[in-house]
C-alpha cells in the first residue's frame, strides 16, 4: 500500500480533521512510499524505533508521535538521534493524539473500557462531541478495592486509589494525562474516576468531593488504542503488523 493512501485511510477512520490537537495527526515522517510491514506502540521513542528497524519495517504507527506543542523546534540531540534513524532507514512514521483517544471502537478509552467491563455510555463533557473524556457504568456495583483489583489483572499494574468507601457503578474514564476531569465528573455524580496521570491536587479532589479515583498509568491505559488500531488495518487492509510494548512504568 502506498504510504500516502494509508495515511488517507487512518485520517477518514478516526476523523482526524475534527480535532483541533497538540501535534499534528497523520503522517509525520515521510519515507518509503511501499507500506507492508507496520509496527504499532504507544510512543515514538528510540528504544520503538530500534525494534522497527530490527524488524525491517516500512511504517511505525503510534499515539505519542513528534513535533509537540511549545517543544523547541531545533533538530538537535535525541530529537536529531530519533529523526535520523527514521530517514536513515527509510521508514514512515504515523501518529494520532486525540482521535486515537475518543474513537467509539478503536479508541484508547474504548478499549480500556471494553477491558474493565465498563459500557460508555457518553462523553463527559455532554456539550462537546469529542469529549476526551467519557462516562460509563458497570454491569453490577462493586467495591472500590474489587475495582482496583481489577484494574490490576487487565493492566497488570497495581493502581493507585484514592478510596471513598462507597460501591462503584457510574464511572468516569479519560486514559493518559486525564487527571484534570476528575472535578468535573464528581459534580455529575459519579462514583469513581480512572486516568492515567495524577496530580499532587487530585488527591485532595476526591477526598473532599467524595468519589473514587484510581491512577492506572498513562502508558498502561494507553496501550490498547494504537494495538487495536494496527489489528484493524491487519484485517482489513492485509497488512502487517505488529504490536511492541516497550515498558514504561509511568
Amino acid at each position: 500500500m502506498k504510504n500516502t493512501r494509508l495515511e488517507n485511510i487512518l485520517n477518514q477512520h478516526l476523523e482526524s480533521v475534527k480535532f483541533k490537537d497538540y501535534c499534528p495527526n497523520g503522517l509525520q515522517v515521510e519515507g518509503r512510499s511501499e507500506v507492508k510491514r507496520i509496527v504499532t506502540g504507544v510512543t515514538a521513542c528510540q528504544a520503538l524505533i530500534d525494534e522497527a528497524i530490527a524488524l525491517k519495517a516500512d511504517a511505525i504507527l503510534v499515539h505519542h508521535g513528534f513535533f509537540w506543542k511549545n517543544e523547541a523546534p531545533v533538530v538537535t540531540g535525541m530529537k536529531r538521534r530519533r529523526l535520523q534513524a527514521l530517514l536513515n532507514h527509510d521508514i514512515n512514521l504515523y501518529a494520532y493524539h486525540l482521535p486515537l483517544d475518543v474513537h467509539p471502537v478503536l479508541g484508547n478509552n474504548a478499549q480500556l473500557a471494553k477491558r474493565l467491563g465498563i459500557q460508555l455510555k457518553r462523553g463527559l463533557e455532554a456539550w462537546d462531541p469529542r469529549s476526551v473524556a467519557m462516562v460509563g457504568r458497570l454491569a453490577e456495583p462493586m467495591s472500590g478495592a474489587a475495582f482496583a483489583e481489577r484494574i490490576e489483572q487487565v493492566l497488570q499494574r497495581q493502581p493507585l486509589h484514592i478510596c471513598n468507601q462507597q460501591m462503584i457503578q457510574k464511572v468516569g474514564i479519560c486514559t493518559g494525562g486525564g487527571q484534570s476531569y476528575l472535578g468535573l465528573a464528581a459534580e455529575q455524580g459519579l462514583d469513581a474516576f480512572i486516568s492515567g496521570e495524577i496530580s499532587e491536587n487530585t488527591v485532595h479532589t476526591a477526598r473532599e468531593m467524595g468519589i473514587d479515583y484510581f491512577a492506572a498509568g498513562h502508558h498502561a491505559t494507553e496501550r490498547y488504542g494504537v494495538k487495536a488500531l494496527g489489528e484493524w488495518l491487519s484485517q482489513e487492509y492485509d497488512l502487517e503488523t505488529h504490536f511492541i510494548d516497550i515498558d514504561n512504568p509511568v
